[in-house]
Order: structure tokens, then sequence, then C-alpha cells
């Protein structure tokens, strides 16, 4: 990708309104743009990454044995009153439609795929199995605020999944965490985020959340450093020491929540009369499990814990692009380097545009690409090209054919 040919460009000034970091830089950088509270377009750059983040998360579920699917986003008013959530979830944008019918904008999708599994599941022969989808969902938050931290309308993956009984449904779980575990160190997380005690509501005595650590935090978490475990504060009274060792050394902390897992039991079976026969022909309950993984909330805290005071520094897995190579007075011979890493299968945004050299330098370190190449009148005496690590301060010269097996 040209630079040049980017339809959007760096940012001067931001909405006043605007105070969370993650949003400010990847408004001024040209990743998002701002709607509205809450709402936010991606822009070629922002779409990159979060293509990326969507394509960790899919080979993840697909591992596990997840099936891709897509669900509607509006759902009937009559299948949310079944679980009793039309009144009682406040978070829930309701829309009416010019027949007079009424529906909601799904915040979540149990009450759309456990009727759908009921369509399919006969028999004990039929379970287990697993469903997913990455779709936009709508919560009418009360506080939108804090970028893609907290936002009205975002890209989130649910997974759901149907077994016979619970110790199929507590084997499946653990895989799910395993893969969970996989996806943030994938995107550049995994060091900062840990597995945490929650309530579990009326499912169970525990859920789980994924937390990763950032001072723009909203939740408080007690972190077990022996056991990479943590504890939402929200049970910290009725959980006073360590799931896992037992310990009292606790280290509190401030973090997002950018993932969650929950053990259904039958709940929404019951509330759609979702049943398999066994294996003497006896009705029994689908037993069943959720697994949210909020997409733009992961770019967003990614934002958050992984830059400097110069901007972004994106993990190489979902940066949008893995060289930001700059021309400085040298666009033939860059055109030529841009030409052959575009045939090596190296992603690069060519900025080949006639602006200063000062200004370059710092957008490539605002958009945060994780390798900077300088070619000028200065690298080509050297027949090379000035390389250098968003995360490191030094820069060396490397030559012409040697720069793919540098970035790789």
């Amino acid at each position: 990708m040209k630079q040049s040919q980017l339809f959007t460009h760096t940012l001067k000034e931001l909405p006043k309104d605007e105070t969370s970091y993650n949003a400010q830089v990847l408004l001024r950088a040209g990743f998002i743009d701002k709607v509205a509270a809450g709402v936010y377009s991606f822009l070629p750059l922002g779409w990159r990454v979060m293509e990326k983040i969507r394509q960790i998360i899919r080979e993840e579920m697909q591992f596990i044995g997840g099936q891709e699917i897509n669900l509607p986003t509006l759902a009937p008013k009559e299948n949310w009153q079944k679980t009793g959530r039309w009144e009682s979830l406040d978070i829930l944008f309701k829309i009416a439609a010019s027949d007079k019918k009424e529906y909601a904008l799904n915040p979540t999708h149990e009450e759309v795929v456990t009727p759908l599994a009921g369509k399919f599941i006969n028999s004990y022969r039929e379970l287990p199995f697993a469903v997913f989808q990455i779709q936009t969902k709508f919560r009418n938050e009360k506080r939108a605020k804090a970028g893609l931290l907290r936002g009205r309308e975002f890209t989130m993956k649910d997974l759901y999944s149907f077994h016979a009984d619970q110790v199929d449904l507590d084997r499946y779980y653990e895989q799910v965490i395993q893969a969970y575990v996989r996806i943030f160190n994938r995107v550049g997380l995994g060091a900062n985020t840990y597995l945490t005690f929650a309530a579990g509501g009326s499912f169970s005595k525990y859920s789980h959340e994924f937390q990763t650590l950032t001072a723009a935090g909203e939740d408080l978490i007690y972190i077990c450093d022996k056991c990479h475990l943590a504890v939402n504060q929200e049970i910290i009274t009725e959980q006073s020491v360590c799931p896992q060792c037992g310990d009292k050394d606790w280290r509190k902390e401030k973090a997002v929540e950018v993932g969650n897992i929950f053990k259904l039991g039958t709940r929404y079976s019951d509330a759609f009369a979702l049943s398999y026969s066994d294996k003497n022909g006896v009705k029994q309950p689908v037993v069943m499990g959720c697994y949210g993984l909020g997409l733009s909330r992961i770019m967003g805290t990614v934002v958050e814990v992984c830059h400097d005071e110069r901007g972004i520094i994106w993990p190489q897995s979902i940066a949008p692009f893995r060289v930001h190579l700059l021309s400085l007075k040298a666009n033939g011979e860059a055109e030529k380097i841009y030409q052959k890493l575009g045939q090596d299968g190296i992603e690069v945004l060519y900025d080949d545009r006639d602006v200063s050299a000062g200004e370059k330098f710092a957008e490539a370190d605002l958009i945060g690409c994780p390798y900077r190449l300088v070619i000028s009148q200065k690298t080509l005496i050297q027949n090379g090209v000035e390389i250098k690590r968003r995360v490191s301060q030094e820069t060396e010269i490397i030559k012409f054919n040697h720069i793919t097996a540098y970035v790789q």
C-alpha cells in the first residue's frame, strides 16, 4: 500500500470528549473514525488489524472443533421474553418494525442459537458440538467511553457449546481456556493477561474472565503470581485465597476484561425446551456453555499496553503492515524495494509522499509498524537501507539483498 493512496490521513486535532489513550492515538493515526459515543468506523489501517485478530481467533476456534456460523443481528421480542431478559437486561437495544413487532439488537446470541440448535438435536449421538461467530454486537451502554474498550457497537466472537452432561461441558470448557491462552499469546497480550475467577451469577459458582493489566482498566483484580491466576474484586470477600494454591499473597491491579466464559448449564435449554434422547430413550436437557471475546476491545487493549510516547507499537502478528518504508528523495530505489518485498510476501506501507523527513518519521512512530526502513541518498552510498525496529532505538544499515530475511 502506498501511503499517498490512502484516502485517510493522520489528524492534528481530536474530538474534545475523547479522553482515552487508545481512542486518541487510533484516531490520530487514522485507524478509526468516531461516529458517536461508543460507535466507530474502522478505516483501512484499523480494518487490517481487526482482520488479523479475527483470523487468529477463527483458527483457534476451529482447532477446538468450533463450526463458524453467522446469526442475525435482530431477534424477536418473544425469544428474549422466554429467557426473562427482555425486561431484566438493561443494556438491550429495543426497536419496533413498521408492522409494530418489537425486536432486540442482539448484545449476545443465546436467544437465537438455542432454538436454532433445537431444530437439529434429537439424540445423544448428535452431541457434543460447538458453533461460533464473529459479528457486530450492540449494547446500550450508559457510559460509552474509553474508546474501543467500552462501545455501544462492537465486534465480538461468541462460541456456544452443547453437551449431554456436565462432565462433557467441563472437558470442553478446559479446551476453550487453553485456546484463549493461545489467542492472547498470539495477539501480544499473553504476558499481561490473567485467567480470572468472577461471579457466576445463576449459572455456576464461578465464571471466568480474561483480564489484561492496564492503567486504563475499569476492573480491579487480585493476582496470585505463583499460579498466574486472578480473582475479580467482586468476589474477593468469598474467595479469600488463591483457588488453585491457597496462597493469600495477592497483588492488586487494574485490568480490562477482554474475554469471558460461562458454564450455562440448562438455563437456556430449559427456556427453549432444548433436549435430547439419551441411550435409554429418556429425554434429557442439553447442557450449554458460552465463550466470548471482544475483537475491538482486544485491539484497543493492545494499544493501551503496547505504546510509548511517540505512538503505537503493534505486535508483529496483528500489525497493519510488517514494514513501513520511508523514501527520502530516493523514490526510484524505494519503489524497487517496495515491489521486491511485495513479491516476497512482506506487507509494506510505502510512504512515497512529498512531505518532510520529520513528518514521515513522526507518522511512522505513530502508526507503529514493527519495522521502519529508510532509503535516502545517504543509505544509497552504502548500497543499503537504514532499518529500525519499532521496539528499539537502535538503527543499522543493511544491504538490499538482506532486507527480506531481516524482516521475516
